[in-house]
């Protein structure tokens, strides 16, 4: 037999509320800064970096009239979790000269076997529609060589 029981209630006092907040955010990070889906827009932004999917793939990347980056990641992945501050700082840097997007290997199925993507994360550099010879790249990698990788093609 239940019985009933009062309990009482206390607002949260502001360092409560903090501690919640960045909470929050913690658990972002350790995902990867990866979020749930947003339901007022089909694209998910995660800080400078938005993620696509095979239906934007053409009119974000091969459609673009500056170079993009292109990301393949995983949630499960700890070496993209690894680089995940990287990719955000080079965002933030490179602003309007490049635009870096990630992809969804999970949700992506079709765009992972058309471009033969195999290990994670798996980066790959577009110029004016297509892919740049040479450029892909495989594995987390430090921000430095992420700089060198990217400026090559970007500058030529």
């Amino acid at each position: 037999m239940f019985t009933a029981t009062s309990i009482s209630v206390k607002p949260l006092s502001s360092v409560q509320v903090t501690s919640v907040a960045a909470n929050r955010h913690l658990l972002s990070l350790s995902s990867g800064g990866r979020r749930t889906r947003n339901l007022s827009s089909s694209a998910i932004r995660c800080g400078g970096i938005k993620e696509i999917g095979e239906s934007e793939f053409s009119s974000t990347v091969l459609e673009s009239d500056r170079p993009v980056l292109v990301e393949f990641v995983a949630t499960w992945c700890g070496p993209c979790k690894l680089i995940y501050p990287a990719m955000e700082a080079l965002s933030q840097e490179y602003g309007d000269k490049l635009t870096i997007v990630k992809i969804d290997h999970d949700a992506n199925p079709k765009l992972i076997a058309d471009f033969k993507v195999y290990g994670l994360p798996h980066f790959i550099l577009f110029k004016d529609g297509k892919e740049v010879p040479g450029s892909r790249r495989e594995r987390a990698i430090t921000k430095a060589k992420l700089k060198e990788y990217i400026d090559g093609p970007l500058l030529e």
